[in-house]
């Protein structure tokens, strides 16, 4: 089965190249374009698409207020929400993932990398540009050390530890269960269950909680 996605940019030129990208891949269609933030939350709510690639700086509501309306707390079925920018300042990559997104890609990051984030989110995996993940992550460690480290209400079992740190280290699905000689499904078992134990909503969270608690080192 295809994924389906959801472009939301003001510029239409911009659209039209992301859409040329990602409909050049076979497994890939664009189902529905939005020029403001305020069209792409009605589109977004009306069509469930399987990914909403958003961009920061919108009329209307922003991207950061898109994010949190499809994706944020208190959001009932939340969509997934990759967002897309020219600007990779860290309030805006902060905003984002406190809003709910499962990732962040610069658009001058390559074709390539923008295909594998729309893959990564359908799978219910999160991909962040690469030139960010070393701030996102130093910026992480010092407001864990600063607030100091969240407890869960349930502590985590030894194989779901292993899970944790592994996708703090950045690890698909498919790599984990090679390395723990486990399932897929439960691998995505695991995830589900640390998620709940955490009160995260995807991997970022895992990944963040896995480096205040120092499971694996900070760049």
């Amino acid at each position: 089965m295809s994924i389906s996605v959801l472009l939301a940019d003001d510029q239409a030129l911009v659209r039209a190249s992301l859409r040329v990208i990602l409909e050049d891949q076979p497994d890939i269609r664009v189902v529905a374009e939005a020029g403001d933030g305020d069209e792409a939350i009605a589109l977004a709510r009306r069509l469930r698409p399987d990914v909403c690639l958003v961009d920061v700086q919108m009329p209307g509501a922003n991207g950061i207020e898109v994010t949190r309306a499809l994706a944020g707390p208190g959001v009932p079925s939340p969509l997934r929400v990759v967002v897309v920018t020219t600007f990779g300042l860290d309030e805006y990559v902060h905003g984002a993932l406190r809003g709910g997104a499962v990732g962040f890609v610069l658009k001058d990051a390559g074709p390539a990398l923008l295909v594998e984030a729309v893959r990564a989110a359908s799978a219910g995996d999160a991909l962040i540009s690469p030139s960010l993940t070393l701030r996102l992550l130093r910026h992480v460690t010092a407001a864990g050390q600063a607030s100091g480290v969240r407890r869960p209400a349930t502590p985590l079992s030894e194989r779901e530890v292993e899970v944790a740190r592994a996708v703090a280290r950045g690890r698909t699905n498919p790599e984990i269960a090679a390395e723990l000689f486990i399932s897929l499904s439960t691998v995505k078992g695991h995830i589900s269950a640390i998620q709940a134990k955490l009160g995260v909503r995807n991997r970022v969270g895992i990944a963040s909680w896995a480096y205040e608690t120092r499971l694996t080192d900070a760049p």
